[in-house]
Formats: structure tokens, C-alpha cells, sequence
């Protein structure tokens, strides 16, 4: 690990208002194995995990605001989380061991970074950690890489749980910085790798996550599955954040998100389309996991993913229904 300045901001204007670049850091969970590897070098730390940030607060519509700093084990015990939002607290105990979601934040969560061997491994290219460099994995071990989203430059997946869920959602994602304040939708949070595989979010410089705003999901069931190597704490290979609410006999409401297929959480739409209005039986729960997985473009090893993403899919409808 390289030297690097530390500062211990006293509050969020002063943690946004600092000159130059800054890595901030909260549970630390990722950032510092990140650091330890040396895949990345900040030269000026700010420690951001004291400041008001970790409240869950009801919002006046009926939704949810999910503080930067809540830790996720506090999310997933969270008795509203429990009760109105069901497919996040899954994901959340499906995520991490007790020991990691005891430290890991909600705003880390969102700001993981891939755990693609290659990014990790100094000697590999990886045009996600060096710009320009290429990508071993194209032709490499790539069996848990994206077969969605992906691009020549880069096929990594992005790893967390908790953002499929908050994909289905439809969650929006608070940010202050120097520039003020704004609000993003998480789907549009993360980016796809196209050219520029580095560039992983639409955060500004010195912007800061501030919190995540559920809206009210009243009458609606859901649930997230996740299939991975082991029954113990590992990635996804595929992942589901399902909603759904079917009313007079029509499906009246249907979210669909993946993990483990793509470089940011993957929102199914189509599959999506297809099942608004529509009955809820098995031809349609059928033609949706196809829909989910349209586009799917496998690599040398993980051709696998295609199917076992439409099965879960599948499977997940008829189990809410």
C-alpha cells in the first residue's frame, strides 16, 4: 500500500468542498483491498464515516430514504425494510458474511468495483483499471463475466446485490458536491464500459452519495435469488430482484432486475412490457425469461449464464404467483 494523506471530514460541505481529487471512505470493505493490491492508489483519503449520514427515515409519500452511511446489516433488520421492501433485505443478507454487512455501507454498496481477476491482477490488461490497456478476459477465463452490456473493452460484471434490488425498485440516488445538489435514478447511475470502461458512474468530481430514496411499493410482492458456486457467501453467477403484483386476474405491476450478467445492474425492460397486462401464466412467464435475456452475448465460458438467467426468471414469477 502507497503513502496517501488522510482527512477526517468534520461535515459533508467539508468533505464536497476540498480541492483536487479525493477517494472517500466509509466502511472500507472494497476500498481497502483495493489499495492493498495497489489497483488503486488515492493520494488524498477523506474519512467520511462519522458524519449524520445512517438514518433510515420515512419519506412523506410513503417511501423510504436510506442513508449513505446505514450499515447493511441496519437495512436488512430494518422492520419497514422487512415488511415494504422485502427484495432488498434478501439481497442484503444474500450479499456479504454478518462480519462485512456489519461494516459495509449503503454507499459503498453502490460504489463496489468489480471483482474481475483481471482487474486485480497488475500484470493483466484491463482497460478498467488502466484506460487504453485492452481486456484479458475477452479471451481469457471468463466463465463469470457479462454476457449483457458488455463491450471490447471491457466484460466485467458489476458484483453488488443490494443494487439489483434497488434497480427493481426503481430507487433514485442523492448526490451533493461542489456543484450542489441533484438526484439520479440508480438505473442510469452506473455506466456501461462502451469506450471508456473506467468511467463506472455518473459521479461528478468531489461529489458525494448522500442517501437512496425508495418510493412506496404498496400491494406488490417480491423477492430476490441468487445463484452462486457455493450455499456460503460468494458473487453471483445470475441474479433476480423480482416484482410483482397481479390484479383482477391481469398483472398490473412487473420489475425485473439481473446481477451477475452485466457491467451495472441489468433492468429487464422488455420482459417487463410483456407482462403488463397480461394474465400470469406460463406462456407469458415464459416468453418474459426469454425477453430478459434478448441481446445476451456469451463469451468462451459463460455461455451458461444466457439460460440459467431465463430460468431464474421463470422460476421467480411462478413463485410469486
Amino acid at each position: 500500500m502507497r503513502e496517501f494523506a488522510y482527512v477526517r471530514a468534520a461535515s459533508v460541505a467539508e468533505a464536497v468542498g476540498l480541492e483536487g481529487p479525493v477517494t472517500y471512505l466509509a466502511g472500507g470493505t472494497n476500498l481497502f483491498d483495493l489499495m492493498r493490491e495497489e489497483v488503486e492508489r488515492p493520494e488524498r483519503v477523506v474519512d467520511i464515516s462519522r458524519l449524520p449520514l445512517s438514518a433510515v427515515e420515512d419519506l412523506p409519500d410513503g417511501g423510504l430514504r436510506l442513508g449513505a452511511l446505514a450499515r447493511n446489516a441496519h437495512v436488512a433488520a430494518d422492520d419497514r425494510v422487512r415488511r415494504r421492501y422485502p427484495v432488498l433485505a434478501r439481497a442484503l443478507l444474500n450479499g456479504a458474511s454478518p462480519q462485512l454487512r456489519n461494516r459495509a455501507t449503503v454507499g459503498g454498496n453502490l460504489l463496489q468495483r468489480t471483482r474481475c481477476r483481471y482487474f486485480y491482477d497488475l500484470g493483466a490488461a484491463c482497460g478498467k483499471r488502466s484506460p487504453g490497456a485492452g481486456c484479458d478476459a475477452l479471451d481469457g477465463l471468463n466463465r463469470g463475466h457479462a454476457v449483457l452490456g458488455a463491450s471490447g473493452s471491457c466484460v466485467a460484471v458489476h458484483p453488488s446485490d443490494m443494487c439489483v434490488a434497488l434497480a427493481a425498485l426503481g430507487a433514485t440516488v442523492n448526490l451533493t458536491g461542489p456543484g450542489g445538489d441533484r438526484s439520479v435514478p440508480v438505473a442510469d447511475f452506473h455506466l456501461l464500459p462502451g469506450e471508456t470502461p473506467d468511467v463506472e458512474t455518473v459521479l461528478r468530481a468531489g461529489e458525494l452519495v448522500t442517501s437512496v430514496d425508495l418510493p412506496p411499493w404498496p400491494h406488490v410482492r417480491g423477492t430476490y435469488v441468487k445463484v452462486r458456486d457455493r450455499a456460503s457467501y460468494a458473487f453471483a453467477l445470475v441474479s433476480a430482484a423480482v416484482l410483482l403484483h397481479v390484479e383482477n386476474g391481469r398483472i398490473a405491476t412487473a420489475r425485473i432486475a439481473l446481477g451477475g450478467v452485466a457491467p451495472k445492474p441489468w433492468r429487464a425492460y422488455a420482459a417487463e412490457e410483456l407482462l403488463a397486462g397480461a394474465p400470469p401464466d406460463e406462456r407469458i412467464f415464459a416468453e418474459a425469461a426469454r425477453a430478459a435475456v434478448a441481446g445476451a452475448r456469451p463469451l468462451g465460458h459463460n455461455a451458461f449464464k444466457i439460460e440459467l438467467a431465463a430460468r431464474l426468471v421463470r422460476r421467480t414469477l411462478v413463485e410469486l404467483v
